[in-house]
């Protein structure tokens, strides 16, 4: 809520003849609330419980930029903790739906839509997509702003999201830690190679 604790109150003390009713169902929803948070906080504990084993895959999984710790545990939730059922990056992100699609016929292309794959691992990787083109300095940004005077956003989303995918696949297949190489990066070695 956007309204300070001030305003709440002079929005409740305008009606200070509340309904003795409409009192109890405020308790009531406000015990509610309590009892879901309790609950959330319980669900994350036994989560990060059940992933302690599998720590190093979120460490390496969190550092993509867009991903985080909550990301990355969906994430190995969602494939496994080595991405094993995938032999390939192509099969994992056909597998997801962040594919372009290939609907040809007699050399004619109809229709480039993606195909429809896993629900929950398509929204957290466009999510994981719209954060990493907001960080200053990534590979993502930059290809963000090459790509989306072109295609339109969503697609431009939607093609980050299958390399978000395919560095998913590297990540947890091959153990590789991410490195950037944006032009931050870049940056940082000229200084480097000027100074040495």
């Amino acid at each position: 809520m956007r309204a300070t604790q001030q305003q709440l109150c002079d929005a409740l003390g305008a009606c200070t003849q509340l309904n003795p009713v409409y009192r109890r169902l405020l308790k009531m929803a406000l015990q509610e609330l309590q009892l879901i948070e309790a609950q959330i906080g319980q669900l994350d504990q036994e989560m990060a419980h059940l992933l302690s084993h599998y720590q190093q895959a979120v460490q390496q999984l969190a550092e993509v930029p867009g991903l985080g710790v909550d990301s990355a545990q969906q994430i190995i939730a969602e494939v496994g903790a080595t991405a094993a059922s995938f032999p390939s990056a192509k099969q994992l992100s056909s597998w997801v739906g962040v594919c372009p699609g290939d609907d040809e016929s007699a050399g004619v292309n109809y229709s480039h839509r993606s195909p429809k794959g896993n629900r929950n691992m398509r929204r957290i990787l466009n999510q994981s997509a719209n954060a990493a083109v907001k960080d200053k300095g990534t590979i993502f940004e930059v290809i963000y702003r090459r790509t989306v005077p072109r295609l339109g956003h969503k697609p431009t989303i939607g093609a980050i999201a299958h390399r978000h995918c395919r560095l998913i696949w590297l990540i947890l297949h091959q153990g590789v830690r991410y490195e950037e190489r944006g032009p931050a990066v870049n940056q940082k070695s000229k200084k480097r190679a000027l100074q040495g």
